[in-house]
């Protein structure tokens, strides 16, 4: 005889729960924002997070959702919620070149070099994929281009090991 699944696994969870947490993720990844603040108004977490581990925020900064950023911050998603990879919604705002999420999550305290494990930084990434607006933007907000990931490399040496073209240099300039 079979043992009953425990209540709180995943076995345990029918089609319509499934459904529903997948519309929710969805909601984040497309921009619903009117649909999350009524179920955040409902009680929904605001740090709801999937299988990978992505947390709504996470979603919402890293597809462009600003608005929906903005509602899920309000409700208390927290900036520095990373994912399984180490990666926070800055770190994914950065990598994605978007200024306005950058500055919307640095305004609602997310920390301008915050990592997870020693991950990369926003500036890291940013670098990385030669996005000099962002790389700038972050340096502009405190970022430290001298800061080292875990595996002892700086933002100009990951750019340069990634091809980028202008951001090296900039970031050399910075860390004078």
């Amino acid at each position: 005889m079979q043992a009953d699944p425990p209540a709180d696994s995943p076995a345990a969870l029918d089609d319509a729960t499934l459904a529903f947490a997948a519309r929710v993720f969805q909601y984040a990844r497309m921009g619903h924002a009117e649909e999350l603040a009524g179920l955040f108004a409902q009680g929904l977490p605001a740090n709801l997070r999937n299988d990978k581990g992505d947390s709504l925020l996470m979603l919402a900064a890293y597809n462009g959702q600003a608005e929906t950023a903005r509602v899920v911050l309000e409700a208390g998603g927290d900036p520095e919620l990373a994912n399984d990879r180490g990666q926070t919604p800055l770190a994914g705002a950065a990598f994605k070149g978007d200024a306005g999420i950058v500055d919307l999550l640095l305004d609602h305290g997310a920390a301008v070099d915050g990592t997870a494990d020693g991950a990369r930084t926003a500036l890291m990434l940013a670098a990385m994929f030669d996005r000099v607006a962002i790389v700038e933007q972050l340096l502009a907000r405190g970022a430290d281009a001298a800061r080292r990931d875990a595996s002892g490399m700086n933002a100009a040496e990951l750019a340069r090991q990634m091809g980028a073209k202008e951001t090296p240099a900039l970031l050399e300039r910075a860390a004078g």
